[in-house]
Parts: structure tokens; C-alpha cells; sequence
């Protein structure tokens, strides 16, 4: 369900116009005063009339004494939620006002909205002197995702972002062959190879270079403050910055149910995934496209420069978020015939993806082998 907003889900790019991925989480309370919704929430509004979750007074009829208690916001540019079960109302507002706290000092590390960020300024500069922890190990991890996937997951295509966006948004800088100067951009400036990882510092090899972080950096948050919660003494949450991440079980017993978009129905769920202390990633290029057709969208091939089109979406449930996050994009590029060799590299970890015809194909945790 994303909208113009950053990311998301493998959303290589950015612009504020980006919402989130394909994912509407459900089975969750409403709090008075709620602003009137947004695009993303009405999908969750869809979801609920097709009698997905649970109606909150049955769920407060069956669950043990407590309340849910709700924060929304935006993480790096995708709208977001948090939803807590407890009975100290007292202890989720103080937890509420961590997580914020949290969220904030994150932002100052991976938001491409900030000018003022670290990735931000990595990107104007070309290199940034002593790194966060948490930037100079996503930027690591991503390597990793890049071995492991041929170079189909690559954080270094910023550089394509910003030439469709100038081509298809703000036609700043509109080409007359759109698929060829993609490949050239491709080619001179798209290169996980090409990012220096020294002692104290992040820098590009190659002049116009630049990094997105979003398709690791909102499951990384969304496990961040998970852990949090948990070390706080919640059992019972569902954590969604840009990813979803299950705490414990719903407050009535059974597991939280999400509902993913439909890639091809407008407001259809194309199916419900139950999750008990799992997460959950989902990418798909109809999350944000640059024109009508969906052709050219957000997910984008690192070697060709073009949009990734051999699936419709892919799901990943795991134990942790940035996993899910990060392979759900390599699956989207690298396509279904690379995808169990992917989710051998994490155990527990399995997938549901869309084909184009409209057919899904899952792959369980514990059968995928390696190539």
C-alpha cells in the first residue's frame, strides 16, 4: 500500500511522496481523535469491512484485563504504527515516548528527507568521516546482501531514483530515452563494489554515486524497537516502521493477522498472513510507480538500470525484520528462481511470491537449499 513516500519496501529510492509497501496491518483499535485517514489507513478500512480482524469489543471480551494503546507517525518517510497491549497504561505511555525518542535519533542516521542526516550527507559529499555504529553496519550488512544475491540487491541506486524522479516527477531533467540513460547510470554509477568501508569512514569511489538504505534500515528500526519492548516486559504488539515485526501473540490467544494488498485489485487483500513473534516484509513494484502502467517503478535492477518486473510481489516472514526486508527486494530483482537459494542464508526464514499471472508460489523455511 505504499503512496508516494520513501522506500519501502525494497524501495531503493525516495521522495516524500512514497507510502508503504503493500501491507495493511489489521486487528487493530481505534483511538479517539483519530486525524481522518490516510491512504494507507483506508486500505486497512478495506481489510476490516472484508471481515479480516477481529472487531475490537470481541477482542477486549476475550482477551485478559488490559488496553491496546496505538502511536502513528512516519519513519523515514512511511507511515507507521505501533500497537501495544498492556494493563499499565502508564508504562505504555512512557514506552510510547521511547520508541519516539528512537525513532528520532534513527532518522538522524538513515533519512534521505534530512539534509542534516548522515546518509544525507555521505551522499552530497560523497564520504562521511566516523560513522554511526548503526550506519557503518547496515552499510556492511548490505554487502552481504549483495554477495549473496549476485549484486541483485544493491543500496547504490540512488542514482537511478534520482533519474526517474527528475524523468517521470518533476521532469527537471526529462531524457528521450528514459531505458538508455538508465543503463548508463547503471553502469557508471550503480556498484556495491565501489563503496569504501575504512576504519573511520563511508566513501564513494566513483563521482555521482549514492546509497538508500530503505529496504534494510526500516526493519532494522522495526527490530530495534521490538527489542525494545520486549526489554520494556511487552508481550503482546505489533510493531510496524516500514516492516512488521509480531510481538507475542494478539491479546484473545491467536497469532496477529496481516493483510497484503492485492497487486493487481485496487483495495483488495490478496491474503492474510498470521504472525507470532515473526516479521514480516513485503515488496512489490506497485508499491510506487513512476507512471500509469506500472511499468517503471521503484524496484530497480542494479545491472540494467530498468525496474525489476518478474514478479508481482514478494512476501518474507522471518525472525527478524531487516532480514525479511532486505531479501524481500533481492527476490523482487534476482526473481522466483533465485529466491530459495536467498532464504537458505537464514534459517527460519520463508516466502509467498506473486507471479505475474497471478498464481503464488510458496517456499517454507527448512526446504530451501542452497545453489
Amino acid at each position: 500500500m505504499q503512496v508516494f513516500r520513501n522506500r519501502r519496501r525494497a524501495g531503493l529510492g525516495c521522495s516524500p511522496q512514497q507510502q508503504k509497501s503493500a501491507i495493511a496491518a489489521l486487528d487493530r483499535g481505534k483511538e479517539k481523535g483519530e486525524a481522518s485517514p490516510t491512504r494507507r489507513r483506508a486500505i486497512r478500512v478495506v481489510a476490516a469491512a472484508a471481515g479480516l480482524p477481529l472487531a475490537i469489543a470481541a477482542v477486549r471480551a476475550a482477551a485478559p484485563s488490559g488496553q491496546l494503546f496505538r502511536w502513528q507517525g512516519e519513519v523515514l518517510g512511511a507511515l507507521s504504527e505501533l500497537t501495544l497491549w498492556h494493563t499499565d497504561a502508564a508504562l505504555a505511555q512512557r514506552a510510547i515516548l521511547q520508541v519516539r525518542e528512537e525513532i528520532a535519533r534513527y532518522e538522524r542516521i538513515f533519512s534521505l528527507y534530512r539534509s542534516d542526516s548522515e546518509i544525507s550527507r555521505l551522499n552530497a559529499a560523497g564520504r562521511l568521516d566516523k560513522p554511526s555504529p548503526e550506519l557503518r553496519a547496515l552499510v556492511e550488512e548490505s554487502r552481504r546482501f549483495s554477495i549473496l544475491s549476485n549484486g541483485a540487491f544493491d543500496i547504490s541506486v540512488q542514482p537511478l531514483w534520482r533519474l526517474y524522479e527528475a524523468h517521470f516527477w518533476s521532469h527537471t531533467d526529462i531524457q528521450p530515452d528514459i531505458e538508455a540513460r538508465a543503463r548508463d547510470i547503471a553502469r557508471d554509477r550503480v556498484d556495491f563494489r565501489r563503496i569504501d568501508i575504512g576504519d573511520a569512514h563511508i566513501a564513494f569511489e566513483r563521482p555521482g554515486m549514492g546509497i538508500t538504505l530503505n529496504s534494510l534500515a526500516q526493519g532494522f528500526i522495526t527490530d530495534s524497537i521490538a527489542d525494545l519492548l520486549r526489554h520494556e516486559g511487552f508481550e503482546s504488539a505489533v510493531v510496524d516502521l516500514g516492516e512488521f515485526h509480531a510481538i507475542g501473540r494478539h491479546p484473545d490467544g491467536h497469532p496477529w493477522r496481516i493483510g497484503i494488498r492485492s497487486g493487481r485489485a485496487a483495495g483488495g487483500i490478496a491474503r492474510t498472513i498470521e504472525l507470532a513473534d515473526m516479521a514480516l516484509a513485503v515488496s512489490g513494484g506497485y508499491g510506487t510507480t513512476f507512471e500509469p502502467s506500472g511499468r517503471f517503478h521503484h524496484i530497480f535492477d542494479p545491472h540494467t538500470g530498468g525496474c525489476a518486473n518478474s514478479l508481482v510481489d514478494a512476501a518474507v516472514i522471518g525472525p527478524r525484520a531487516a532480514a525479511a526486508n532486505g531479501l524481500s527486494t533481492a527476490i523482487c530483482v534476482a526473481g522466483e528462481a533465485r529466491a530459495a537459494a536467498l532464504l537458505a542464508a537464514f534459517p527460519g526464514t520463508r516466502a509467498i511470491l506473486t507471479r505475474l499471472d497471478g498464481t503464488a508460489v510458496a517456499i517454507p523455511a527448512g526446504v530451501a537449499t542452497a545453489a
